[in-house]
């Protein structure tokens, strides 16, 4: 057995079952509403299940691992369009990948070197599969926790020197999970810079980078601020996007990585062995996807009217503001967050999710603690449902 498997922590909604079992249920009557869980719910888009059903035939076929031509080229149009950059090498730039959670993952394996003093600087919080994909491959986690005071984002020059020499790989993730921050050009600047100094990689998890509110003001992107600061060849620099959030198909997997043609071919190489091929079927599926936008900007639109509904229901109460993107509200709580969520469901039966839950303590704190995460993710009129049990739970003493 992999030794390294005792060394995984609980995910955070299995924890979060076992928080809810201690709860003593006052709700009689009330349907449940979860917003713990970022799993979109929005209809997913005819074109796409046309494409999915017209492509069985693909069932016959054995996918090729670096993906087909028309998928890659679909992939590295869109980037050009959404981002305004020349358009990436679909042959030697883009990779097609079952979604951003298995990349990741198996981005960490392909770059971690497992010497005894390996490091990957993870943000804190985060998305647990950061930590276990480090852990797994070998390296120790070094987590830089996020700060109020910078839009949740980090100060990286607080990071001591020697860190960041035995640092291999860093992830990021803009927008952010669960704050929906998103990085600015100057951040991009210094990782650069701290990339080229110490020679880490880069992985930036992108998943949320199409949910926002403003058309006119979208997210910066990791390649694109890499072509701004003339880095034209993306330098240790691998982006990671999905259809599951955009295009509300969680269970199509599909999704790509993008960037440096020497750590895409690397990152080849292992998926060959790996076994991650796309079939066609999905393959045909997510082209019809990444080619259309409409349904995309109207995906936007049900989000916006969620938020618009929530916020003035919870800021009386909360200490909770718009994020720069994403679906999630990371929303301070009066009491300690695991109570709140805990009591919050015994007497609402609402779910969310304790932010302690996506931290782990380092530098003495726990920057989750006192947070909850709440996803707007069901149809507007369970957020509103949930958002006035919530905001009544508050006033009447919320676990105090």
């Amino acid at each position: 057995m992999n030794p390294r498997l005792s060394a995984l922590h609980p995910y955070p909604f299995e924890k979060l079952r076992h928080l809810l079992a201690q709860a003593t249920p006052s709700h009689a009557g009330l349907k449940p509403v979860n917003l713990s869980i970022g799993e979109p719910k929005h209809e997913t888009p005819a074109l796409i299940k046309q494409a999915l059903a017209g492509s069985l035939d693909g069932l016959a076929i054995y996918p090729p691992t670096k993906g087909s031509q028309e998928l890659r080229q679909a992939i590295a149009s869109w980037i050009n369009r959404r981002y305004g950059i020349p358009m990436p090498n679909p042959d030697t730039n883009v990779l097609p990948a079952l979604g951003s959670r298995e990349a990741l993952f198996a981005f960490a394996q392909t770059i971690i070197n497992p010497l005894p003093d390996a490091l990957v600087i993870c943000p804190n919080p985060f998305y647990q599969i950061y930590e276990g994909a480090t852990l797994l491959a070998g390296a120790t986690p070094y987590y830089l926790n996020a700060s109020p005071d910078l839009n949740f984002g980090y100060n990286w020059q607080a990071v001591p020197s020697h860190i960041w020499a035995r640092t291999q790989l860093l992830f990021v993730c803009s927008p952010g999970n669960p704050a929906g921050n998103v990085m600015t050009l100057d951040d991009w600047r210094i990782l650069f810079e701290l990339s080229d100094k110490h020679q880490f990689v880069i992985a930036a998890d992108e998943c949320y980078s199409e949910i926002y509110f403003n058309e006119d003001d979208k997210p910066l992107g990791a390649l694109q601020a890499a072509h701004m600061l003339g880095r034209v060849d993306y330098k240790n620099l691998v982006s990671f996007s999905s259809l599951s959030k955009r295009s509300n198909v969680p269970g199509l997997r599909s999704g790509f990585v993008a960037g440096d043609a020497r750590l895409i071919e690397r990152f080849l190489l292992y998926r060959t062995y790996h076994g991650s091929a796309m079939s066609p079927v999905v393959a045909n599926a997510s082209i019809a996807a990444w080619n259309d936008e409409e349904h995309v900007i109207q995906n936007r639109r049900l989000y916006l009217e969620k938020f618009q509904a929530v916020i003035p229901i919870l800021e009386p109460v909360l200490n909770v503001g718009w994020p720069d993107a994403s679906f999630y509200l990371w929303a301070q709580t009066p009491c300690n967050d695991t109570d709140f969520v805990r009591d919050l469901f015994g007497a609402t039966h609402v779910t969310v999710l304790p932010g302690s839950y996506l931290a782990r303590e380092a530098h003495g704190v726990n920057p989750g603690a006192n947070r909850i995460r709440i996803a707007l993710v069901a149809p507007v009129e369970e957020c509103i449902e949930g958002a006035h049990r919530i905001a009544e739970f508050v006033r009447r003493g919320a676990s105090v």
